[in-house]
């Protein structure tokens, strides 16, 4: 599940006004589904968004949310699936490793923090981290209390500031890292993470091979803004799904979006002369990916056409888009050209681009 569509469901279930539960897997060893900081968001009725496992656990942590949900304590539960007999509590995950879950209420009362603040920032820009108090044997740094740091403490879910600094501490380093950590001695357990904005990518084009990239990209749970200059393309409700639809003039996409926001540019107008305009106003911006559709000749076109920003965007300019899977239709083009996206921001490295 999507961070995405967890928060949309959050949304929706905090207009209810009833307690929900909030759990987040803050400790892991061998295989498991998830890694530390994973969170899943349970109602009353033992419904679920997200998932800390393939469906296997998520009933039962259901079950167990609801005494959160009357005690108001928050609970640490350990699944050790590494232990055959596992199968005798019907659980049968499968998975050989094992998974910490840290359970805690989101009450109306209390405006559902922590992750009413963890919503809202993860739909915002900006790096962020989260420090979540697991247990403790300190009076001011009670389980549950919760740090969400961005040079700032923006929320303190806690009474009074005595053991901060070690929060702070400890957010500023998985900043840096860019992974979760959880740390724990005989007096504080604490899961650090890092609260990574919810990914946004503008697409420059509006034509019919738009539509499936603007689709994967929503299914993916990422924000999407799309736009052209032909007003026909905007029009039927093509992209209503897209968090924006915008008529621009080429040569002046920085009045309506503030470029260096968005993890990704892909440029489709399949227009030379639009997508060199606005190829040169893309090369000054520092973007984690920005790519042109076409076969290579056209992209080297474009790059010698635009001179000193050609050689701004040297070798930036993703195109052909996409990894090498055989694609051979808008869908499948679309889903190569997120998988390369989704390659090029996790560095995770993958085969050459070369379908177009």
């Amino acid at each position: 599940m999507s961070v995405r569509r967890i928060i949309d469901t959050f949304h929706e279930w905090q207009q209810g006004g009833e307690p929900i539960v909030l759990a987040t897997v803050y400790d892991t060893e061998g295989s498991t589904y998830s890694k530390p900081g994973q969170r899943i968001l349970i109602r009353g009725d033992a419904d679920y968004q997200g998932l800390v496992s393939g469906g296997c656990l998520e009933g039962d942590l259901a079950e167990r949310a609801r005494a959160v949900m009357e005690s108001g304590e928050p609970v640490a539960v350990t699944y050790d699936m590494r232990d055959e007999a596992d199968d005798l509590f019907g659980l049968g995950v499968g998975c050989n490793g094992l998974i910490r879950v840290f359970l805690q209420r989101l009450t109306q009362e209390a405006g559902y923090e922590p992750f009413a603040s963890i919503a809202r920032l993860s739909l915002a820009d900006g790096s962020n981290s989260v420090a979540t108090v697991i247990a403790s044997r300190s009076s001011s740094l009670k389980p549950g209390t919760t740090l969400i740091w961005d040079g700032n403490p923006a929320e303190v879910q806690s009474s009074s500031a005595p053991g901060l600094e070690r929060l702070i501490a400890g957010c500023e380093e998985v900043q840096v890292a860019g992974r979760a950590r959880y740390q724990a001695d005989d007096d504080l357990a604490v899961l650090y993470a890092p609260l990574r904005p919810v990914p946004s990518v503008l697409v420059l084009g509006a034509g019919p091979d738009a539509v499936p990239v603007v689709g994967i990209a929503v299914e993916l749970g990422w924000r999407v803004s799309v736009a052209d200059h032909r007003p026909a393309y905007l029009e039927n409700d093509r992209f209503e799904a897209a968090d924006r639809a915008v008529l621009l003039d080429p040569a002046r996409i920085d009045e309506e979006f503030t470029l260096s926001d968005f993890d990704a540019v892909i440029v489709m107008s399949h227009h030379l002369l639009t997508d060199q305009t606005y190829l040169e106003q893309l090369a000054s911006i520092d973007l984690p990916y920005i790519g042109v559709l076409g076969p290579l000749a056209r992209k080297e076109r474009l790059l010698e056409s635009l001179g000193e920003a050609g050689k701004a965007l040297g070798g930036r300019l993703k195109g052909p888009v996409g990894l090498d899977i055989g694609a051979d239709s808008p869908e499948s083009i679309a889903l190569s050209l997120f998988a390369e996206i989704h390659w090029v921001l996790s560095g995770t490295g993958g085969a050459a681009p070369t379908v177009g």
